[in-house]
């Protein structure tokens, strides 16, 4: 209803560099992601030539080292393409995303031979990856996970089911957080099993109010047998390297909840100030401006707070807290803009001929993904008070 076009996020970048990339990715999004992005979703459909796509242009590996194929870039720069393609298409930035949280044991904990053996397949080689740490019964408790691996010789046959998971049953490789010790947290291990190995099977996809284009599905483990070279750390150590992805992986969610709140104000702008009512437009009304003005407020502080995460975590430095922040604060942010999205279009709103009810239903998942959000107050209350007394 409105010639208006969105206007470029005003981003403070490190580099030429990651101006030019920031660009490239922008052009993708505006060329291969966003044009196909209502019809795909609509019908279910997972874009995997969009991440083979990304691949080959250099996009899935942009955190990591570029002696394997990485990008070299800082989590500030990741994360600012994360928004950018998920303003696109959520499903495009929270798979990246998620691939970016499966390749995370490997290059922080793995050996050098399993980095030079893996690492540039998943980082540029056109495979896509699942994080398998949630099951059946243990989500937010998931130091109670069932799924067990039994040495046997030089390899561990694994048995268990994994829960919502993200390209479940599509992927190439999934980084499995299996029990191989006794109970609680400290008899977890990771491995790093290929997706045709013999006895992993993908069940159907969830039945999701949004992201249907993104298969979120249980996947199977039948005697799977990985050699101990699959192994990623040592024995009893996959729950520590499992909270240490998700600190990073957060901040993932953070960025692509700003990017999804983005589209739905750039929606919300681009209609109010096309209709007219009263012979004006309704962008000129004070009660739909001050929604705007909250709407764009709240996006600039969210980008903020996962930003200045990110430079906690490029500089080395604890960003637990701030991950937890950020994560808290960005996807309810997108929960209420997308929202107000919809009442901004009235009941245009609430029809599929426009995208803000497909963001308002996307949004709520990334209130409950990596950690709900009362998990997130959870860890920014013991970071600010302590632990509990029990």
């Amino acid at each position: 209803m409105s010639d208006r076009d969105p206007q470029p996020v005003e981003r403070q970048l490190p580099t030429e560099e990651a101006k030019d990339l920031l660009s490239l990715v922008r052009e993708i999004a505006h060329r291969e992601i966003a044009p196909k992005a209502a019809e795909e979703e609509d019908a279910g459909r997972f874009p995997r030539e969009v991440f083979t796509l990304l691949s080959e242009s250099g996009l899935l590996g942009l955190p990591y080292d570029s002696e394997y194929g990485g990008g070299d870039q800082p989590y500030e720069v990741y994360l600012q393409v994360l928004e950018e393609l998920a303003t696109a298409r959520l499903t495009v930035g929270l798979g990246v995303s998620v691939h970016t949280l499966a390749g995370y044991a490997l290059a922080a904990y793995g050996t050098k031979e399993q980095q030079v053996e893996h690492l540039p397949a998943i980082l540029g080689g056109g495979l896509l990856g699942a994080y398998c740490l949630s099951e059946p019964a243990s989500g937010s408790d998931a130091a109670s996970l069932r799924t067990r691996a039994v040495r046997d010789g030089d390899s561990w046959v694994i048995n268990g089911t994994k829960a919502w998971i993200t390209h479940g049953g599509i992927a190439d490789f999934y980084t499995v957080m299996a029990r191989t010790g006794g109970e609680g947290s400290h008899g977890i291990t990771a491995f790093l099993v290929p997706g045709d190995a013999e006895g992993l099977s993908g069940a159907m996809p969830e039945k999701k109010m949004g992201m249907k284009g993104s298969p979120t599905a249980q996947v199977h483990f039948d005697d799977v047998r990985v050699l101990d070279d699959r192994r990623l750390g040592e024995e009893g150590q996959g729950f520590a390297i499992a909270l240490s992805a998700l600190d990073s992986g957060r901040l993932g969610i953070a960025a692509c909840a700003i990017g999804l709140a983005q589209a739905a104000l750039d929606e919300a702008v681009a209609y109010a100030t096309g209709r007219r009512q009263f012979g004006h437009p309704i962008s000129d009304f004070q009660g739909l401006r001050f929604m705007i003005a909250d709407m764009a407020t709240q996006i600039e502080a969210g980008r903020a707070l996962y930003l200045a995460a990110a430079r906690l975590r490029d500089a080395g430095r604890p960003f637990a807290k701030q991950a937890a922040m950020a994560k808290l604060h960005c996807t309810d942010t997108a929960m209420k803009v997308t929202t107000d999205a919809v009442q901004i279009l009235g009941g245009y709103g609430y029809t599929a001929d426009f995208p803000v009810e497909r963001f308002m239903r996307e949004a709520k998942v990334l209130q409950i993904v990596e950690g709900t959000n009362q998990i997130q107050r959870m860890v920014i209350a013991r970071h600010v008070a302590g632990p509990e007394s029990r």
